[in-house]
């Protein structure tokens, strides 16, 4: 009895001393115990997501990969796998497990060494969250603490999917969401079991056991982890065996891209990150949408990368990136060899890096750095003449042997027929930008031929000279000034002496054709220098400078001199588009924008945009000011909505944009007729192959053929490609006929009919593929008027020497034609090259 009483004696002291040894060290580490309510608003860190504007995911930011996802998507296999390894006991202790401590404290006692920690997921969450792996005891304590905590707050499976969407699995891969596609590419759902539990061993080690890194450890790991679910009776004996036998399948999969597109997610990274912070940016899980189209960027894209390459080949071959070996002195690679060579190559683009392994007289056979061996037909050899210089190249080959050589490292990329094609890095450089004219969404924009090149983005940044891509600005001064399409004007040399510089400024047409006498569509749509010159002259030099400011250009960008005219003035592609529109918008100025929507998340908006539009006033109930909100009532299943509309700044006239556009449309389409030899064409003429009579478009080109240029556009989408070098001062040359290759080829001079707009019309067939024609119609305030073509007064004829002219109300010519010319100045039959 004694002997009882003093053994309960000796337990209620324990106990009491247990107690007051628990309260002690509970309010010696209250204060550094953190509150846990934070964990029923938390946050986790995920990445930045950038999508299309339908959807697709184009890129993403962030230093944690993470995909979160709810309890009751994640498969009850690998919650059994995680619960059997980490806390069998999980469901039914109050966040820590009194045998696990027990357990934990006898290998301490046994061993003198911390090996096993008894921490529960509760415990593990509490550290993951605000606490070190620092393996010390006060750790532990506010460890526990913590767990007690979070078990009052928060239900189990809270908890478990906290936990499971925190842990760090390896691989930048944070939460069992991210494992899934950075280890597998599948989602949770997709998983196998070996698959499975490979994951859930990864907590205890993501480094060590890493099954990228380190397959041995890591499938050692895994059997370990079906071993426990074996003994909790998650598995079956069956399923054991068959699963430890299993391979190891993870291969590092990086962030599941749909459409890759680096310059727009360029973009908005930057803007995102000047708008929050970069921490914020990229660790609060915001999803952009932005304002291209999946297939148009695409589109773009592609037709880019295609006429770089079409520049590149048609001035010739400039030889391998290197020799693996002479096959004149030195014996030739093994294929290990070769690929051991090749695997530091990084892949450029679309090109694949090779090395020509033989070279017979039609074809060349090659090792692909993938380890592919291929055969070059002589289909796709027959190209590569010798590049001399920008302005030279050699004869035409007429054999393999005179292009390729046993050892060469080259590039390959495929062509439409899915065969391989003999290729190289282009020199030259380019940029597009599409956007909707009426309120500035961007649709496509391409920086360059490739962002691993170069993450210098040509379409916003590059100012470049805009050659004739500036004349259609200069005609709408000259339609302000009182001019008209019908005007005429001297198409003949000027000389003018220049007495600071002791010489005389003789501008040229391109070519050097002149006509005399010419109406100003004429002149727009052949991009007539001489006349683009004698209009600013009768606008006046400021007038004409103060007239572009209005579409948005920068006034340093302006220079005041007469080569103004000319298209001195260097404006990027995107600036160009965006003052460009105005012709196609009816005369407003929008302002582009590349981000529709920002969501947090939980999928919240936090941003959507509402640009201003260019108002048609045909459509408002209300005639409105510049830049005011309109309310229209829109009916919709017998409901009303009120929706707010922006308008964008008028800049033009309706007529005067119109005008420009229809010249424009000429320099597609042309003139006269052909039937009686008096047809002409206009600079833009290979746009006929669209076969869309909606279409205005323009030319440009630099002196010396530095920058190229084509703008187009309809009502619904506008376009601006330049081709250039990066480097200012480079030509971009000219090519002759190549024997080897069809009569369908581009030769002669570059320019911006050949070198900028292919890239334009393969754009934009696939652009407006299935899209019905959107021509810019006639605003009211004009009138359509019979005009003689070559003296542009009225004319009485119903033929040839005649046409229907559209004029502002008060500007239609007051006289008549007394005799008809009999040399009519308006039709040259002669096709000359044209550049500008």
């Amino acid at each position: 009895m004694i002997l009882l009483k003093r053994t309960l004696q000796f337990f209620i002291i324990c106990t009491l001393f247990g107690l007051i040894t628990l309260f002690s060290l509970y309010y010696y580490v209250k204060p550094d115990i953190p509150s846990v309510q934070v964990l029923k608003d938390v946050q986790l860190q995920t990445p930045m997501q950038v999508f299309t504007k339908d959807g697709l995911l184009i890129n993403q930011f962030g230093e944690k990969r993470r995909i979160p996802v709810t309890i009751d998507q994640i498969p009850q296999p690998l919650i059994n796998a995680f619960l059997a390894t980490e806390d069998s006991r999980f469901y039914d202790h109050l966040g820590i497990d009194p045998i696990g401590i027990v357990r934990s404290a006898l290998v301490l006692i046994s061993t003198g060494e911390k090996k096993q920690g008894a921490s529960t997921i509760t415990m593990q969450l509490a550290r993951n969250f605000f606490l070190t792996r620092e393996k010390a005891y006060i750790r532990k304590v506010k460890e526990i603490f913590i767990a007690i905590h979070i078990e009052n707050l928060l239900s189990k499976n809270e908890i478990l999917e906290l936990y499971l969407n925190k842990i760090e699995l390896g691989n930048r891969a944070f939460g069992i969401g991210a494992a899934a596609q950075v280890y597998y590419g599948k989602e949770l759902k997709d998983l196998t079991l070996a698959q499975m539990a490979m994951i859930a061993g990864l907590p205890k080690a993501p480094s060590a056991l890493n099954p990228i890194r380190n397959p041995v450890r890591a499938k050692a790991r895994r059997n370990v982890v079906l071993g426990r679910m074996l003994s909790e009776r998650y598995i079956t004996q069956s399923e054991y065996e068959e699963t430890i036998n299993q391979p190891i399948t993870a291969v590092f999969h990086g962030a599941e891209i749909d459409l890759y597109a680096p310059y727009i997610s360029e973009m908005v990274r930057a803007e995102m990150v000047a708008k929050y912070g970069i921490d914020k940016a990229y660790n609060s899980g915001f999803k952009i949408f932005t304002s291209v189209e999946s297939h148009v960027q695409q589109a773009a894209q592609t037709a880019l990368v295609n006429n770089l390459h079409s520049y590149d080949m048609r001035h010739g071959f400039r030889g391998p990136e290197r020799l693996l070996w002479d096959a004149q002195t030195q014996p030739a690679l093994s294929q290990a060899q070769i690929l051991n060579q090749l695997k530091d190559v990084k892949q450029l683009g679309d090109l694949q890096a090779a090395v020509v392994l033989a070279v017979n007289e039609k074809t060349a056979d090659v090792l692909l750095k993938n380890g592919e061996l291929a055969t070059l037909t002589w289909d796709n050899l027959k190209w590569a003449r010798k590049y001399i210089t920008r302005y030279r190249q050699s004869f035409a080959p007429k054999a393999a042997t005179e292009i390729l050589v046993p050892g060469a490292q080259i590039w390959l990329r495929k062509n439409d027929d899915n065969n391989y094609l003999l290729s190289q890095i282009p020199e030259a450089s380019s940029a597009i930008v599409s956007l909707d004219p009426q309120d500035g969404r961007i649709k496509a924009i391409v920086g360059g031929y490739s962002f691993e090149q170069s993450q210098y983005n040509r379409a916003v940044q590059a100012k470049r000279q805009v050659g004739s891509n500036i004349k259609p600005f200069i005609y709408s001064a000259a339609l302000e000034k009182g001019y008209t399409l019908a005007s005429i004007l001297n198409d003949a040399p000027i000389n003018q002496w220049d007495k600071s510089q002791g010489i005389a400024w003789r501008p040229k047409n391109s070519p050097a054709v002149y006509n005399g006498p010419i109406r100003i569509r004429r002149a727009l749509a052949q991009s007539k220098n001489v006349i683009s010159v004698r209009l600013l002259r009768g606008v006046g030099l400021q007038r004409t400078a103060d007239h572009l400011l209005k579409f948005g250009f920068d006034n340093k960008d302006i220079n005041r001199s007469e080569s103004l005219a000319l298209g001195s003035a260097s404006i990027s592609p995107l600036e160009l588009a965006r003052g460009m529109s105005a012709f196609a918008n009816g005369g407003h100025l929008i302002e582009p924008y590349f981000i529709s929507e920002i969501q947090d998340a939980f999928g919240t908006v936090l941003f959507k945009a509402n640009p201003a539009l260019a108002c048609d006033e045909n459509t408002q109930p209300l005639a409105i000011e510049n830049n005011s909100s309109l309310t229209i009532e829109n009916t919709e299943q017998g409901e009303k909505a009120q929706q707010t509309v922006q308008c964008a700044p008028r800049i033009i006239s309706k007529q005067n944009a119109f005008l420009i556009a229809d010249a424009m449309n000429s320099a597609i389409w042309g003139g006269g007729s052909w039937s009686n030899k008096t047809g002409w064409t206009g600079t833009a003429w290979r746009a006929q192959r669209l076969g869309r009579r909606d279409l205005s478009g323009k030319t440009g080109t630099t002196n010396d053929s530095v920058d190229t240029w084509f703008s187009g556009f309809n009502r619904n989408v506008l376009t601006s490609v330049w081709v250039g070098f990066d480097n200012p001062g480079n030509t971009l040359g000219r090519s002759a006929y190549n024997n080897n290759l069809d009569s369908g080829q581009i030769t002669g001079a570059e320019s911006g009919a050949k070198t900028a707009q292919p890239a334009w019309n393969e754009f934009m067939r696939a652009a407006l593929d299935g899209q019905p024609e959107a021509p810019i119609e006639p605003p009211e305030g004009l009138v359509s008027i019979r005009i003689d073509l070559a003296t542009g007064l009225l004319s009485h004829k119903n033929d040839y020497t005649s046409r229907f002219e559209y004029f502002e109300k008060g500007t239609t010519p007051t006289s008549y034609v007394l005799s008809q010319p009999s040399d009519i100045f308006e039709e040259n039959t002669k096709t000359e090259e044209e550049l500008f």
